[in-house]
């Protein structure tokens, strides 16, 4: 059993359960990006790796991926911006890094089974990877799981799916591991927290051009249609304007052929309100669906946002059609929607083109285990 140990609380606990359940461990530590900048803390993390690998008494193997993940995931996450959409490199980390090349790089160590420090819950059965949200839904991870191969998943363990962040915690503090009180880490996957506009301005060109009104007024100039997403509120430098009501500005819409900036002064203005969009680049962790089936469900489009009821029409076994039960604010192109019914995730893709508010036609709920034999009617 390899355990992917990266120097926080969660994997040092993992590894620790199945050590008490009995499995052979043997940690991997990673390095995916490794950038002097006082940003990145890999060497940090590095040592409270080998550090916890001592404690619990298991070797600690190292393996630097940076090539892989430049090209696999950040050049992805550049592409993506450039063009206008907003990327989760999250997600795309889990498939190609940490269940794609480190899951290869674990069975040429001899392993059968790769286990993360990653809260969710996952069932082995004859047919396949069952994943599910976590017990703590505060602190679920299936959302960033969903784009994982199931054959890579059917060889993986979370030990950690049935328990809080706070019971991780105690354990890891009752165990002596050094790590119990350690800060989560938060901002790009790997790269770290930075100063994100200056960071993605050194890797994208300036393009500025106008900020307009939903009624085509221009009222300032934004930097690149790159730095901007859907719903943002803050660094739009608009201040007071003339003729307008002195309330908040958001951005409502892109329009790339015009290089325009469109923002609206309601966070639930129908421009930035979406009643169906599509999702193209599907993985379907449930039996996948035949083209023109359609089935009820629930949907997230952005990671901790409560589950939306939909209705998919499968389009193909890449690309289906999402209308949505009631609108849903701020649906991101670049993002990517996750199916879910009940606890159980389907499986997801990237969010294209979305329609703004119109009205939603209603429809019988199908169910989920009818939804897979339905045809378009």
């Amino acid at each position: 059993m390899i355990v992917g140990v990266s120097g926080g609380v969660d994997s040092a606990v993992a590894a620790l359960t199945l050590l008490e359940r009995g499995y052979a461990v043997q940690g991997l530590h990673m390095t995916n990006w490794d950038d002097a900048d006082g940003h990145c803390t890999a060497a940090a993390d590095y040592q409270d790796a080998r550090r916890v690998c001592r404690i619990l008494d298991i070797p600690l193997h190292r393996a630097n991926f940076e090539a892989e993940y430049r090209e696999r995931v950040f050049a992805h996450f550049l592409r993506t911006y450039a063009a206008g959409d907003t990327p989760n490199p999250d997600v795309l980390c889990n498939r190609e890094i940490k269940f794609g090349v480190c899951w290869e790089y674990a069975r040429r160590l001899g392993a059968s089974w790769i286990a993360t420090g990653h809260y969710a819950r996952i069932e082995h059965r004859d047919t396949g990877p069952r994943l599910s949200k976590a017990a703590d839904l505060a602190k679920d991870q299936s959302y960033f799981l969903h784009s994982v191969e199931p054959a890579a998943l059917s060889r993986t363990l979370f030990p950690l799916g049935d328990w809080s962040k706070a019971e991780v915690r105690r354990r890891a503090q009752a165990a002596g591991l050094p790590v119990h009180d350690k800060r989560d880490s938060t901002g790009i996957c790997f790269i770290g927290e930075r100063p994100f506009t200056e960071f993605l301005s050194s890797h994208l060109a300036l393009r500025p051009g106008p900020i307009e009104t939903d009624d085509g007024r221009v009222i300032g100039e934004h930097r690149g249609l790159s730095f901007y997403t859907l719903g943002q509120r803050s660094g739009l430098h608009l201040g007071g304007r003339r003729g307008a009501r002195a309330a908040p500005w958001y951005v409502a819409d892109k329009d790339r052929a015009r290089n325009a900036l469109i923002v609206v002064q309601s966070a639930d203005h129908p421009r930035l309100l979406c009643a169906r969009f599509e999702v193209l680049d599907l993985n379907w962790l449930a039996p996948p669906a035949g083209a023109g089936a359609q089935f009820d469900c629930a949907v997230k489009t952005r990671y901790r946002q409560s589950d939306l009821p939909c209705r998919v029409h499968v389009r193909d076994a890449r690309s289906a059609t999402v209308t949505l039960r009631a609108p849903a604010r701020a649906v991101t192109p670049g993002q990517y929607a996750v199916f879910y019914v009940g606890d159980e995730c389907l499986g997801g893709g990237v969010i294209g083109r979305r329609d703004a508010l119109e009205a939603i036609p209603e429809r019988p709920s199908s169910g989920y285990n009818a939804a897979f034999a339905a045809e378009e009617p």
